[in-house]
């Protein structure tokens, strides 16, 4: 039987001894689908069924032939040894104060994962609080979150998920016996609040089918109970909870793309879910506590956002009593706030940069905190503590190692607290800089480059996503520098779809303006291969929304790239749309528009890459997919993958199909473990150099 087995393979694949082995082809069952009298066939639509035999069977396969054409295992070692060598492996986090204690990580040398920290801060011994290494042992997966204390710093919640279908368990820890609790709360998500008296933690559940996260719960630890104490029946709305830097509120975020509702428990005074202010279309919102007063980040009247704020003791519901702080400003789009007992902080982007607006809560006069390099990422970060002298945040750059700063309120001073250490690097051996393109209908497109100095700089690699208005930054990648050292340029395309130039950027990029995305990325690559692509090689990646993006650039511009790594890429975007039982469809409606539409159906059928792979000579492409991804099915990579070689008409060309059997969307987890993806990917675009 199992030679039976193993002949029947290597018949499947097409392969004997000595001969190379062929490409699987994927069987072809027509399905029928129509929509608005518009008539598709999907050859591959069987590849939906996930507990197929066939279905594992031609994944398998996929890989075995993934596997055998990438068979230079030594670059791969050698990639990998690089990429590792960047990596501190004795190395630890910035410890952040959380009342009478500092909390932080550390990590060993030739250990994946974590080991949790804290002291007290007037000193004490170490204590240890989580080994993520003890709990991933004979695991394929595991990514543990949410480590939270609570209030009186005696219990420790943290949410594990051990397939990478983002279903987490909770578990509870007793700091002072050291002993894990029986008690825990099973799949759900790893959103959760602690309850001021340390005895109840708020928590989210999502729908086990949709994977929506639509409801919130409160888990009492004294006795077991669990109680829904809202359910959100509106498709389209996903909740979030979370707790106010005073610690004195719970609030739940009731969001869909362009929607906000925020309603609050003031904690230990009410058990009901008061709402702040009614859902509105299209008027987004954040709040948080300032004691006398809320603070508001809204959209109303303000495309890029305003700062206001509401007294207490008036109708907090009623937008007309919100007293406006800051204005609505065309070039400046307001991100973040943070709330402290004396200050607010504002996080501004301004030409695709991040700054930090500090302003005193007296009279709301305010300085900034700038940068003066011309690319660079700037992040809130681990504030924990309401009454500070202090503001911490993040600075990097492409060629800047990430470091931890301290800004004084008082002084208008900041002062380093730690830069991480990259081993091997030298960043005066390399240059960034900010170029501005100009696409196709004249808008100016930001890119970020980074390249080695002393290179020839005549191969161009580029990356980008553009979707939901997340802005990408000029942030630090170690894991870049094997192609940078190679005489590659790295580019970041800031193309639209994302909020690096404020509101209309990114509803620049979306539903009916989508193809705006695609172009600009696409003239970015004719400009800059011009000034860096002399050697004829170019690479682009792109993952989920991103890989989208690499699909509309395969079927539009093929001639421009040698290579493309589409990773989890969102490619069937309109039978998915189309589809409101698939996880996350239908929040997603306001980000893609609504198929069930015509006007939608249309324009979506028109860039869709699945449905415009048409007979060419496609570039060289790695796919790579989790069968376990909750956010892109795997089905979509490996539909794409079989129509893709069935139209392609250079056969020469490699287009392969990886997908991890036992990851999800974010791929393997461990600091090490993932960059055997990376070196993988790597070595698929070096083999493809002559």
């Amino acid at each position: 039987m199992k030679k039976f087995f193993i002949l029947f393979l290597f018949c499947f694949l097409g392969y004997a001894k000595g001969e190379d082995m062929k490409e699987p082809v994927a069987k072809k069952i027509p399905q029928k689908l129509e929509m608005h009298g518009d008539l598709r066939i999907d050859d591959y639509f069987w590849l939906k069924n996930r507990d197929s035999k066939d279905v594992i069977d031609y994944l398998k396969a996929e890989n075995k032939y993934t596997e055998y054409k990438m068979s230079d295992i030594k670059l791969q070692n050698k990639l990998f040894r690089e990429l590792k060598s960047r990596i501190k492996e004795e190395d630890e986090s910035t410890p952040a104060k959380y009342k009478n204690y500092l909390y932080f990580r550390k990590f060993f040398k030739g250990k994946e994962y974590p080991v949790y920290y804290r002291k007290k801060v007037e000193g004490g011994k170490l204590e240890k609080l989580i080994d993520v290494n003890e709990i991933a042992k004979g695991k394929d997966f595991c990514h543990l979150t949410s480590v939270k204390i609570s209030p009186d710093e005696n219990l420790l919640a943290y949410a594990v998920d051990f397939n990478g279908r983002r279903f987490y368990d909770i578990h509870f820890k007793e700091l002072k016996s050291g002993k894990v609790l029986e008690k825990k709360i099973n799949s759900v998500t790893s959103n959760f609040v602690w309850s001021n008296d340390s005895k109840r933690i708020y928590y989210v559940k999502q729908d086990s089918e949709t994977l929506r996260w639509d409801s919130l719960w409160v888990y009492d630890l004294e006795n077991g109970e669990n109680k829904k104490i809202y359910f959100e029946s509106d498709p389209i709305f996903s909740v979030y909870v979370e707790k106010s830097n005073s610690e004195k509120y719970i609030f739940l975020a009731i969001q869909s793309t362009l929607t906000t509702e925020f309603r609050y428990i003031e904690d230990g005074f009410s058990k009901d879910l008061k709402i702040f202010r009614s859902r509105e279309k299209g008027l987004e919102y954040s709040i948080e506590d300032g004691e006398d007063r809320f603070f508001i980040l809204s959209n109303y009247n303000a495309r890029n956002f305003k700062l206001s704020y509401v007294l207490k003791n008036e109708d907090i519901s009623n937008k007309l009593l919100w007293k406006d702080i800051t204005e609505n400003r065309d070039n400046v789009l307001l991100e973040n706030l943070e709330v402290f007992k004396n200050y607010l902080v504002l996080q501004e982007r301004e030409n695709a940069l991040v700054n930090f607006r500090v302003m005193k809560r007296q009279d709301y006069s305010s300085d900034y905190i700038k940068f003066p390099d011309e690319a660079y990422s700037a992040s809130i970060g681990d504030n924990l503590e309401y009454d500070t002298p202090y503001f911490r945040y993040n600075y990097e750059s492409m060629v800047n190692p990430p470091s931890v700063y301290d800004y004084k309120f008082n002084d208008k001073k900041s002062f380093l607290i730690r830069q991480k250490t990259i081993p091997n690097y030298n960043p005066s051996d390399y240059e960034t800089k900010r170029e501005w393109i100009t696409s196709r209908d004249g808008a100016k497109i930001p890119v970020s480059l980074v390249y080695k100095k002393k290179s020839k700089k005549d191969r161009l690699y580029l990356y980008g996503y553009g979707s939901y208005g997340y802005s990408m930054d000029a942030d630090f990648n170690s894991t870049i520098f094997p192609l940078v050292d190679r005489d590659f340029v790295y580019a970041i395309v800031h193309v639209r779809g994302g909020s690096e130039l404020g509101r209309k950027w990114y509803e620049d990029g979306r539903q009916l303006k989508k193809k705006n995305t695609f172009y600009d990325f696409i003239d970015a690559t004719k400009e800059l291969k011009a000034k860096y692509g002399a050697s004829g090689y170019v690479f682009a990646e792109g993952g989920s929304a991103g890989g989208l993006l690499m699909g509309a650039i395969a079927n539009l511009a093929n001639e421009l790239y040698t290579g493309i790594i589409a990773e989890v890429p969102f490619v069937d975007c309109l039978t998915t749309m189309l589809d409101d039982t698939i996880p996350l469809t239908t929040g997603e409606y306001d980000e893609w528009g609504n198929p069930n539409i015509k006007e939608y159906y249309d324009y979506i059928k028109s860039y869709s890459p699945y449905d415009n792979v048409e007979k060419k000579c496609y570039p060289n492409m790695l796919i790579t997919s989790g069968y376990h991804d909750s956010q892109v099915q795997y089905w979509e990579p490996a539909k794409w993958t079989a129509k893709l070689r069935d139209y392609n008409t250079c056969k020469d060309r490699l287009i392969l199909l990886k997908t991890d059997m036992s990851t999800g969307h974010s791929g393997k987890t461990g600091r090490f473990q993932y960059l055997k993806d990376i070196a993988f990917n790597y070595a698929f675009v070096l083999g493809l150099i002559k």
